[in-house]
């Protein structure tokens, strides 16, 4: 499989978009990104939405860019928080967004995704010694790296289970997302 080159960006024809323009002129994916807003921003209407999500559930997902959680799951715009991190890892930070999901937010239901073919199924705790030979720093945060995808599910929905900051802890699911099947396989917790 080849892989085409990206194409130049389109130049701006309204002359009053000079400083706009000169910044997009680099190319960059980051240029793309911003130019893609403009357009999106020009048939923007607010959609009148509240900051809750109307099916009151937190999905937590790993980053990975072959998962449209939005398309896989059928949910529109503001259905739902999705919170995502390498690995879809119940960790510190995603246990302070449900948290603020849950109490702030008025989600009830929490949904964890780890994926097949994830790259911290191939990663372990070395990479952060890598790390620091590398920079001189050690970084403060764990790889999460994993083996076995059922039990890092299992793992994530202990974690907020166990959370003493989540109010609702009654509809915690975990799946694996197939990548190449697109199916979701539900992961039963522990016993």
């Amino acid at each position: 499989m080849s892989i085409s080159a990206p194409q130049p960006l389109p130049q701006p024809t309204d002359s009053t978009d000079s400083a706009d323009s000169a910044a997009r002129t680099g190319g960059t994916v980051t240029d793309r990104l911003v130019e893609a807003n403009h357009r999106y921003a020009a048939e923007f209407q607010d959609p009148g939405m509240d900051a809750r999500p109307v099916l009151r559930v937190a999905v937590v997902a790993c980053m990975d860019a072959r998962l449209d959680l939005h398309e896989a799951l059928g949910l529109d715009l503001g259905d739902c928080h999705t919170i995502r991190n390498a690995g879809g890892v119940v960790t510190d930070d995603v246990i302070r967004s449900l948290t603020i999901s849950q109490r702030a937010l008025g989600t009830r239901s929490v949904v964890l995704i780890h994926h097949t073919g994830c790259g911290l199924l191939n990663l372990t705790e070395d990479f952060r010694h890598d790390l620091e030979a590398e920079v001189g720093q050690r970084p403060s945060w764990a790889v999460e790296a994993f083996k076995d995808l059922d039990t890092d599910v299992r793992q994530s929905m202990q974690r907020v289970r166990t959370s003493p900051f989540l109010l609702h802890k009654d509809d915690v699911r975990g799946f694996v997302f197939d990548v190449t099947t697109g199916l979701l396989r539900e992961v039963t917790p522990r016993g």
